[in-house]
């Protein structure tokens, strides 16, 4: 399936003389394939060097009809695959996939499953695949308390444990997420599988769908989505959070200066050790798509570019960078029927040479 080229950002000075280079923006999936509703979409990049997408998708949000589906993209291609469903679970609505290579070689497919009205009623389903996410398990349950969702994907600690972000879900409203709502992660040993929970992170408004990086053995930050519902405010900003014991315990959960209009973020560390956070830079609408850099541990974040602006909602971005040092950026619009993927490299945000 060939994508459709959705942007092309051409290249161009920024004040000051600086050269940003051009953000490649292509539609990946939309009307064209059945199933009104894809949202949201995580990409992993496999050991063979395909990239690998996933969402759940079906007639609605809260319908029993969605499934999560999954496609790749070949090495030297513009192509990707017809989706094909990779969990579905009879009479329940699926959410919410992420789909992650550990460094063992097996590929992880998490995702939600929701067994009530909303997704406070939800559970976290897993499984794995041993032949790059050609086939997959059975699925398994991590965990058993009600309300608990998985949204971005895990990383490696420094001493080669998991961390995966979690969330704990409340209120039984569709349109408000519960201000008791708690971020939490995942803990994985991987030479005996035993996942254990950190303690939670509880905010101002709540918090949710956290994102995570380690700067050193004992220091993590995560950035967070506010709770609350969709009215307007002045007042909505990501929640920000730290670790000082290698990801157990976490101070609670502060406004951050990034505003957030009830949308997920994502926080991932590059190579070279900048962070990278994709963001609404607005705290009542998905628009527009912003990506800030910090080359100081998050102390400051002086780079900062809007990699897509307009009228359009665009929703759920997911980041990762690739082995060749490009960044990747796959997110949702058009109501959350389309599918979008973003390719740059760093200095399209800072313009100065890696």
């Amino acid at each position: 399936m060939r994508s459709g080229l959705l942007l092309l950002g051409m290249s161009f000075f920024l004040a000051g003389g600086v050269y940003a280079q051009e953000i490649e923006i292509n539609k990946v999936f939309g009307s064209e394939l059945p199933g009104a509703y894809k949202h949201p979409a995580c990409i992993a990049e496999l050991a063979n060097g395909d990239l690998y997408i996933s969402y759940y998708g079906g007639s609605g949000e809260y319908e029993p009809d969605t499934a999560v589906y999954g496609s790749r993209q070949k090495p030297g291609s513009k192509e990707w695959s017809r989706p094909v469903v990779i969990a579905d679970t009879p009479f329940y609505s699926d959410g919410n996939p992420v789909v992650w290579q550990a460094p063992d070689g097996l590929v992880w497919l998490f995702h939600v499953v929701r067994y009530g009205d909303t997704w406070s009623d939800s559970l976290i389903h897993a499984k794995i695949s041993k032949d790059g996410a050609n086939t997959w398990s059975d699925p398994f349950v991590l965990g058993r308390e009600k309300g608990m969702m998985v949204r971005s994907q895990p990383i490696v600690l420094s001493n080669g444990d998991y961390l995966l972000p979690i969330y704990h879900e409340t209120g039984h409203d569709r349109e408000v997420v519960g201000g008791d709502t708690t971020s939490l992660f995942l803990r994985c040993n991987p030479k005996t599988m035993t996942w254990t929970e950190s303690s939670r992170i509880t905010a101002r408004l709540g918090c949710l769908q956290p994102s995570v990086v380690q700067i050193d053995d004992n220091y993590l930050i995560t950035y967070m989505r506010r709770g609350g519902g969709y009215d307007p405010r002045t007042d909505g900003y990501l929640v920000r959070s730290e670790s000082h014991d290698g990801g157990k315990t976490w101070a609670e959960g502060k406004d951050s200066a990034f505003p957030n209009p009830n949308a997920a973020t994502d926080f991932i560390k590059l190579k070279n050790g900048h962070l990278l956070l994709v963001y609404n830079d607005s705290m009542n609408d998905r628009m527009p798509l912003t990506v800030s850099i910090s080359t100081d541990n998050d102390m400051t974040y002086p780079f900062k570019r809007n990699i897509l602006e307009g009228e359009d909602d665009l929703a759920y971005p997911f980041a990762i960078q690739s082995r060749d040092g490009k960044i990747h950026i796959v997110f949702t619009s058009k109501g959350r029927s389309q599918v979008n993927h973003a390719v740059f490299e760093e200095r399209a945000i800072t313009g100065k040479a890696e």
